[in-house]
């Protein structure tokens, strides 16, 4: 079978590659000619996709740039990037861009499938329309469907083949061939009625997450001042076998999906004449926590009689989560621009990223980071982290992630 695969990032290599895994041929299309390059190269620059995988299927997948590659393709799946404007509302120009491509090389018969997260209506309002330009009509002259992508960047556990994939097709032949396409890579597929059954089913995912979380946060703000160890509580109540399910606290959400979904649905919700309050009140939460991390910082430095100005900080861990090198949307972000703001000289260890070019700073070495600091900041527990070394550091260690717990320092902020 030859399928086509836009957008080759987080999403879309994993999909290029699992697809040519089972022999099937694909073409790989991505405006950004040095991912194209390096693809063909069999060069990764996904940590998900190690190089050796690539170079094992070397030959199925063909790179390009241009969508006239796709013209053959018996299936085609849309991932590319749906972030959000400055003004939190959802920005679609690289979807609508690459569907107004892929429609001037449109076959009949093709079956186009839509993995970019979005809100409901988007597939069949958006995408629908724009493919329709090319003179042919969905649902019966092409296929469309819609399958929110489930990456979980640097999971082991589960893996695109074995997390169950949703598909919801324009009509029920849509369904059925998009259905046929996941079974060749997936172990379970699910069906739905709609695409906008499985549009709101990704979003419905995320902010179940996005809740909970900023739920949590501020309960960890709260027993802060009640001096109760948050993570004891959220220990004990984990020992219920049901009715409960474990959030924990830390310093804001971070990468492609959580803090971005639920303002994609809460936009939507507006044209329906409907305000999504507590939805929203979840992303202003989450969102305020690096300024709480900030405040923190400060309280710490002030404890030990060091200004904030001038001082050094040494943050541990800048990627989204551990063990992947992915920053997109980190919290910790946030944090470094704050403290920069307030003339915190910022230093950070993360062996995943190597610099943080618009901020001006590099890895530092561990040792280097630690013996050079006023104040020790755990934002991203990463693995084989040396904590027992930043437990005898004689400086303020303020911990977002209750990696430190149970440690006896006098410094342990």
């Amino acid at each position: 079978m030859n399928v086509g695969v836009v957008g080759l990032g987080y999403v879309g290599l994993p999909l290029a590659v699992h697809f040519a895994e089972n022999g099937d041929d694909v073409v790989a299309i991505d405006l950004d000619s040095t991912k194209v390059q390096r693809l063909n190269a069999a060069d990764s620059y996904i940590e998900d996709i190690p190089s050796a995988r690539l170079a094992a299927v070397k030959g199925k997948i063909t790179a390009s740039t241009r969508y006239a590659e796709l013209a053959r393709c018996e299936a085609i799946i849309i991932a590319v990037p749906t972030p959000l404007t400055p003004n939190r509302e959802p920005d679609l120009g690289a979807l609508l861009g690459s569907a107004a491509a892929l429609r001037d090389y449109l076959q009949r018969g093709q079956l186009i499938v839509l993995e970019s997260t979005t809100y409901p209506g988007t597939t069949r309002e958006r995408l629908v329309p724009t493919l329709e330009e090319s003179g042919m009509k969905a649902g019966t002259d092409f296929n469309v469907a819609f399958s929110p992508e489930r990456i979980d960047p640097g999971r082991t556990d589960f893996t695109t083949k074995t997390t169950p994939k949703v598909v919801g097709g324009l009509t029920e032949a849509c369904g059925d061939r998009a259905v046929a396409l996941y079974e060749r890579i997936c172990d379970t597929v699910v069906p739905v009625s709609t695409p906008e059954v499985a549009e709101l089913t990704k979003l419905l995912e995320n902010v179940f997450r996005t809740v909970n979380i900023a739920m949590v946060n501020e309960l960890s703000m709260l027993t802060e001042r009640m001096n109760i160890d948050i993570w004891e509580v959220i220990d004990a109540a984990s020992t219920k076998p049901y009715g409960f399910m474990r959030f924990e606290p830390g310093p804001g959400m971070g990468g492609h999906c959580l803090p971005v979904d639920p303002f994609y649905l809460s936009w939507r919700a507006r044209e329906y004449d409907m305000s999504t309050r507590f939805i929203e009140l979840a992303g202003e939460i989450n969102a305020m926590m690096p300024y709480h991390c900030v405040h923190r910082i400060e309280s710490a430095l002030n404890a030990v009689s060091k200004s904030p100005n001038g001082a050094k900080v040494t943050i541990l861990g800048v990627s989204y989560k551990p063990g992947v090198g992915d920053t997109r949307e980190s919290p910790a972000l946030k944090i470094i621009e704050l403290l920069q703001a307030k003339g915190v000289e910022v230093a950070y260890h993360d062996e995943f990223v190597p610099a943080l070019t618009k901020y001006n700073v590099t890895d530092q070495p561990f040792e280097t980071a630690i013996d050079s600091a006023d104040a020790i900041v755990i934002v991203t527990a990463h693995p084989n982290v040396d904590f027992e070394a930043v437990a005898t550091a004689n400086v303020p260690v303020v911990d977002f992630r209750g990696i430190m717990r149970g440690v006896t320092t006098p410094t342990l902020a």
